[in-house]
């Protein structure tokens, strides 16, 4: 398997990436997207990066913050994510940046992208799905559903998939159903949502102990049953 930085570009931004794939299996082949979380691009995100190349598709862990930059605290977190959700316009740029980055590799069949993010990440792929990226499918895990700019009725192609916990304060139960109003309102034909019980933020992180944010705790069972949805729809959506 090879892994590497990418460094690219979104306007006067530089982002540094990092992509992950099996070298070994010849031909294009469908590529998907990694969005981390507020904390930035590490550890995490790269591992899921290369467990996605395990699975045959070219994975992109994507820089959203600029420079790789990492938080250590709430604080920090607050600082870069904010400013982003903002400026809906700017994070959806930072977000194409990183699709046009992973669909001009000779590796990639650009024809077959997909998308998938954790916390701020999740909240970064439903974005482009709400301006009709050129994605067959994206998967929201524990990522907050709200929006500046909910989805206009037929804007949204690809297949949705939000996988959260019930008892997660960033995605509350107003926050959820208002997302079904808006896939329901937006006509998308394909997105379902499944919530996980006695489940809180940050269930799909091992490194998620409660020390950072006290609501954001790792579920193994969670972890597990969410990621087995994910390769369920893209073995359906992506080959």
């Amino acid at each position: 398997m090879q892994a590497r930085d990418v460094d690219y570009r979104c306007g006067e931004v530089n982002l540094c990436g990092y992509l992950a794939l099996d070298e070994s299996t010849a031909g294009r082949r469908p590529g998907v997207l990694v969005f981390h979380e507020g904390l930035g691009l590490g550890d995490f995100v790269m591992e899921r990066a290369r467990r996605l190349a395990g699975l045959g598709y070219v994975a992109f862990a994507a820089d959203m913050f600029g420079d790789r930059r990492q938080a250590s605290n709430l604080q920090e977190v607050a600082s870069l994510v904010s400013g982003l959700r903002a400026e809906p316009d700017k994070l959806r740029a930072r977000g194409r940046a990183a699709l046009e980055t992973l669909a001009a590799l000779p590796q990639v069949d650009a024809g077959r992208l997909a998308a998938i993010g954790f916390c701020f990440g999740g909240s970064v792929v439903l974005e482009l799905a709400r301006e009709g990226a050129e994605l067959k499918a994206v998967v929201s895990f524990h990522g907050v559903l709200a929006t500046k700019m909910p989805a206009q009725p037929g804007q949204m192609k690809a297949s949705v998939l939000v996988c959260t916990g019930v008892d997660d304060p960033l995605a509350p139960p107003e926050q959820l159903a208002d997302f079904e109003n808006e896939m329901r309102t937006g006509g998308v034909k394909d997105w379902q949502v499944i919530a996980y019980g006695n489940t809180l933020h940050g269930f799909t992180n091992p490194a998620a102990d409660g020390s950072i944010m006290r609501t954001a705790l790792y579920n193994e069972q969670a972890d597990r049953r969410s990621w087995a949805s994910m390769k369920s729809l893209f073995d359906e959506v992506l080959t």
